[in-house]
């Protein structure tokens, strides 16, 4: 169920350049079903910030019924978001979407996560959650330098985790794709999120195995009434066209038009 929750910062800090790890607590962490949902964020109540932010959630915490989010501090919006501090409230709407299928991945089978960039953080719940259940998971994950990796030994504790630099500040030179080539196709189930020219290499790279790729788009209501985020799929039916709000942000490999 989608709700409004004012929720209390317990923690905020910068854990790379321009990335933020920021914990809140609220009601709202009981209604999450799924790894790869997110939420919308109003940063503050400036008049020219009226539009939410959609940030997605990194990992949870049912017992504290709190919900880690991690975020770039580059527009207006997540800038005042980064100014909050333990003690202030945010205004939370959520959580939205659907998210990743833990349920495709069976226990005993390896999965492969691939994220790019700010599309890390939901990977990280996902991957506590596979682990949990008895998933070997393998962890490839692409940055732009070492000046933004961030989580690397939290991915470290879950499994095999690969970390992919364009600049080659740290770990393997260039795009994750050069790992992925390394690797081989030796796994059950893939899972990714990041920008869209690396989920098109991604699902082009492993054509034929099962896949789920989790899209970040512009969006302005969050619920699916703006039609801000629609996307064409590789349909030519009734569902020619999806909103990754809504229907998204996670879907089979090859259903959305890359």
């Amino acid at each position: 169920m989608i709700i409004q929750d004012v929720m209390v910062v317990k923690s905020q800090k910068e854990i790379g350049h321009n990335i933020f790890e920021m914990i809140v607590q609220g009601k709202l962490v009981s209604e999450i079903t799924s790894p790869g949902q997110f939420v919308h964020i109003r940063a503050n109540d400036a008049y020219d910030l009226l539009l939410r932010r959609p940030i997605s959630i990194a990992s949870i915490n049912r017992e504290a019924n709190e919900m880690t989010i991690l975020y770039r501090a580059e527009g207006k919006g997540t800038t005042a978001l980064s100014k909050k501090r333990e003690g202030d409230s945010v205004d939370v709407l959520g959580p939205l979407g659907n998210g990743f299928p833990v349920a495709e991945t069976a226990v005993g089978e390896t999965a492969f996560l691939i994220g790019g960039g700010i599309g890390v953080p939901p990977l990280y719940e996902l991957s506590k959650q596979l682990t949990a259940k008895g998933v070997t998971c393998v962890h490839i994950l692409g940055f732009e330098s070492k000046e933004v990796v961030f989580y690397e030994e939290e991915f470290k504790a879950l499994g095999d985790t690969h970390i992919v630099t364009v600049n080659g500040t740290v770990g393997t030179k260039g795009f994750v794709t050069h790992v992925m080539e390394t690797l081989g196709k030796d796994f059950a189930t893939y899972y990714s999120c990041g920008p869209m020219p690396m989920l098109n290499a991604v699902q082009n790279a492993y054509e034929g195995k099962k896949g789920f790729l989790s899209f970040e788009q512009r969006m302005g209501c969050g619920v699916g009434a703006c039609f801000a985020c629609v996307c064409e799929t590789t349909e030519k039916d009734d569902r020619a066209y999806i909103k990754v709000c809504s229907d998204g942000p996670v879907f089979p490999a090859g259903v959305v038009a890359i």
